[in-house]
C-alpha cells in the first residue's frame, strides 16, 4: 500500500472517480458467527503501530525532499480530482468500528480505497472487519488524529472533505515549502502549527520529534524564522498583563484562593509583595494589571521545569509544562502563542549537545533540583515555526491536517515574521 498508492489513484481515475464496487448480498443469521470471528482475528494495536510506522519515518516536513515528494503527491491527486473526486462518507458510518455490519461500511470502504488507505478489493462486504480497521487507522495517523479505528466524529469530518480541497492545499504548501527550503541549514527545529509537532532536524533527517500544543486561533503561534539562543531551566514566569487582565481576574473571581494554589506572588514596582486580598478583581485598575506577578519554580508552574528562548518580537518561546493531558487531544490548539513541548528533555539535550556534558541524565537532574539557571547556546540552533497542512514522504504517503488559521483558505502563501 506504499508506492502503488499512486498508481491505484491514477487507474481510478481513469476507471472514474465514481466507479462502483460490486457489494455482497445481505449476511445471513450467520452473521453473529462472522462478527466474532472478526473480533478474534483482528489485531487493533498491531493495526495502530502499522499505521504509525508509515508516517512516523526520519523525514522532516520541511525540506528539500519534500518539494519532491508533494510533487508527486499532486500528479497522483491532479487526475484523480478531475475525474470527480472521492464520494462522501454518509452520516450512518458516525460511530462505526471493527465487527459491526451496516450497510455504510460499503460506502467507508469505498472511500477508504480511494484514497488508498485500503487496498482494492474484489468484493466490498457490509463488514467492518480487520482489513477496514487497519485502513481507518492509517486514515487517521495520515490525517493527525488520536488512531483508535473508530470512525468518531473527527474523523467523520475528515473523511468528507473534498479530494479537491486536498489539492488545492497540495498547490498551496508546495509553494510555502519552496519559499521557505532556501533557508534552511544542517541542523534546525520545526513547529508546525497545523500538526502541533516539532521536529529536530540534523544532517537532512528527523533526529526527534515532539508532540506540541501551540497557540488557539484567537491567540495564535506567530510564524517567523529566528535562532534558539538559550535554555532557562527551572524558570520564573512573568503573566503576561493581557493574561492578568483577561484570564486572572476571572479565576480570581472564581477561586479567591488562586494565587496561592498556583504558587504566584504579587510585587509592586519597587518590589513589595502585594496581598491579593487587597485587589478588587472585579474593577482591576491599569496600576495593580501592571504589577509583576510571578509565579515560582515548581509542579505548578506554567513553563514545567524549563524554558526555550530564541530571538523574535512576539514574546513566544518553546516550554515545559505541568499539563501533560492536552498533548493526546485531536486538536492541540490550546496555548496564548508560545509551545508547549512533550518530552522536553530529550529536546533540550539535542539543543545543548554542543554545550559539553549537559547529557540527559544532567538535565533531568537540573529539572528535579528546581534551581534557576539559565544556559546559552554556544552553537545556536534555528528554529522556523510553520503552517504546513499538506505534505508527503517517499513512500508516497501523503498527510493533511486542518487549516486551524484559516491561513489555506485566504491562500496564504508568505507570512509576516
Amino acid at each position: 500500500m506504499r508506492l502503488n498508492r499512486r498508481n491505484f489513484i491514477r487507474s481510478m481515475a481513469a476507471a472514474g472517480a465514481s466507479a462502483a464496487f460490486p457489494v455482497m448480498a445481505q449476511e445471513s443469521l450467520t452473521d453473529m458467527f462472522s462478527r466474532n470471528s472478526v473480533l478474534r482475528s483482528a489485531d487493533p494495536s498491531g493495526n495502530t503501530a502499522a499505521a504509525a510506522a508509515l508516517i512516523a519515518t526520519n523525514e522532516p516536513i520541511l525540506s528539500y525532499d519534500t518539494l519532491y515528494n508533494l510533487q508527486l503527491a499532486i500528479s497522483q491527486y491532479e487526475p484523480f480530482v478531475a475525474a470527480g473526486g472521492w464520494e462522501e462518507v454518509p452520516q450512518r458510518a458516525f460511530k462505526l468500528n471493527l465487527g459491526k455490519a451496516d450497510a455504510a461500511v460499503v460506502q467507508l470502504k469505498r472511500r477508504l480505497i480511494s484514497s488508498g488507505d485500503m487496498p482494492l478489493v474484489e468484493f466490498a462486504s457490509d463488514m467492518f472487519d480487520a482489513d477496514t480497521d487497519r485502513a481507518v487507522r492509517v486514515f487517521q495517523a495520515r490525517h493527525g488524529l488520536v488512531v483508535n479505528g473508530w470512525v468518531d466524529e473527527a474523523t467523520w469530518y475528515a473523511l468528507n472533505v473534498p479530494a479537491a480541497t486536498r489539492l488545492q492545499q497540495l498547490y498551496l504548501n508546495y509553494t510555502r515549502v519552496q519559499q521557505m527550503a532556501p533557508q534552511l541549514t544542517e541542523r534546525y527545529v520545526v513547529v508546525n502549527i497545523p500538526a502541533a509537532t516539532i521536529e529536530a532536524v540534523g544532517g537532512s533527517m528527523v533526529e526527534q520529534r515532539h508532540t506540541a500544543v501551540v497557540g488557539r486561533v484567537e491567540r495564535a503561534t506567530p510564524i517567523l524564522a529566528s535562532k534558539i539562543h538559550q535554555i532557562n531551566f527551572n524558570p520564573y514566569w512573568h503573566v503576561p498583563k493581557s493574561l492578568v487582565r483577561q484570564d486572572l481576574t476571572k479565576y480570581m473571581l472564581e477561586n479567591p484562593d488562586y494565587l496561592a494554589e498556583q504558587n504566584i506572588f504579587i510585587y509592586d514596582g519597587s518590589g513589595n509583595t502585594i496581598d491579593p486580598a487587597t485587589i478588587d478583581w472585579a474593577n482591576i485598575t491599569d496600576a495593580q494589571v501592571n504589577y509583576m506577578y510571578r509565579q515560582e519554580p515548581g509542579a505548578e508552574n506554567s513553563m514545567g521545569h524549563c524554558k526555550i528562548n530564541f530571538y523574535n518580537k512576539h514574546d513566544v518561546y518553546l516550554h515545559d509544562t505541568p499539563g501533560k493531558a492536552l498533548f493526546g487531544e485531536n486538536a492541540r490548539f490550546h496555548s496564548s502563542g508560545c509551545v508547549r513541548v512533550e518530552g522536553v528533555s530529550d529536546l533540550v539535550t539535542w539543543l545543548l549537545r554542543d554545550n559539553g556534558d549537559w547529557d540527559r541524565g544532567r538535565v533531568d537532574q537540573t529539572f528535579g533540583s528546581l534551581q534557576r539557571l539559565d544556559v546559552s547556546l554556544k552553537s545556536q540552533v534555528p528554529i522556523h515555526t510553520t503552517y504546513i497542512t499538506a505534505w508527503a514522504n517517499k513512500q508516497g504517503i501523503v498527510s493533511f491536517r486542518d487549516d486551524v488559521y484559516q491561513f489555506d483558505e485566504q491562500g496564504k502563501i508568505t507570512f509576516e515574521g
